[in-house]
């Protein structure tokens, strides 16, 4: 963010009424604040300064501000802070993490999950576009909006440098530290669609070594549960050579997606009354 950012209007704690906790993260909580209905992230400067990661905020907000043109990627309204805290000001996604509603069906059927999958692979195609990779769509990291339409939050890990989180997604070329691209995406996608598939990812093990070691034969044993035309969809995301994946035009495109996809969009946002402001001084 430059100081060319045009000033639209400068907020304060004192504009939000907070009404309640919607999560926790490392650095801070996640709140239910009515301005509009929004979720306002609260961030901690002293924690912030203390890990060193002022320049990594500032590039995650930069990230999410410019992408705005989706329907499931969540969008950053407007930022603002204080002597102590940053401020947020996100799109509130009244239905909570796909992580929860996972844990509580076990499992989706295939129309749900192929739902998912053309959510994030159109969303993914943007964001490749604007040379953003998300590197990090486990189910913690996605929320979902009124109509259960996915939104992928959390660019975070888009301008992490070390190898971090939770070991399941991560695809082979960053496990062994190769120069990789935009295709871990792909991997993740195809990660994502088994667990939600089956319930638990494809890899999970009892230690760190053995995922691994599972991780990087691309050891993937696909239950009977699973459709073909889904096992098809999967294998083709999961190789351990990035150039022999499935294109996200293909994800889009493939059988089993367009059999049972219902993907329906929402209605426009109403919050583009709420522009960017001023840059933040950490």
């Amino acid at each position: 963010m430059g100081p060319s950012t045009p000033i639209v209007r400068h907020y304060t704690i004192a504009d939000f009424e907070i009404r309640g906790p919607l999560g926790k993260g490392n650095f801070g909580n996640v709140y239910m604040a009515c301005h509009f209905i929004v979720a306002l992230k609260v961030l901690f400067k002293s924690q912030i300064e203390k890990e060193g990661l002022e320049y990594q905020l500032r590039r995650e907000i930069d990230i999410q501000a410019h992408l705005q043109r989706t329907h499931n990627i969540l969008h950053l309204y407007n930022y603002f802070h204080d002597a102590r805290r940053v401020y947020l000001i996100l799109e509130y996604a009244p239905r909570g993490e796909l992580y929860k509603e996972l844990q509580n069906s076990h499992a989706f059927d295939e129309p749900r999950t192929a739902t998912v999958m053309e959510e994030l692979a159109d969303a993914l195609t943007y964001c490749h576009e604007k040379k953003v990779i998300h590197r990090n769509m486990k189910p913690e990291k996605l929320l979902l909006g009124l109509m259960g339409e996915v939104k992928m939050a959390d660019f975070g890990w888009s301008v992490r440098k070390k190898m971090c989180g939770t070991l399941d997604y991560l695809p082979p070329e960053m496990i062994e530290g190769r120069i990789y691209n935009e295709k871990v995406d792909l991997w993740c996608l195809g990660v994502l669609c088994y667990e939600l598939l089956v319930g638990n990812p494809p890899f999970e093990s009892t230690s760190h070594s053995e995922t691994y070691r599972h991780i990087l034969k691309v050891d993937v044993r696909f239950p009977a549960s699973i459709p073909l035309r889904a096992w098809d969809l999967i294998s083709r995301l999961l190789r351990y050579q990035p150039s022999e994946q499935q294109p996200l035009a293909q994800v889009l495109k493939h059988p089993w997606v367009r059999a049972h996809s219902r993907r329906v969009l929402p209605p426009a946002a109403q919050m583009a009354s709420l522009a960017l402001s001023t840059p933040i001084l950490l």
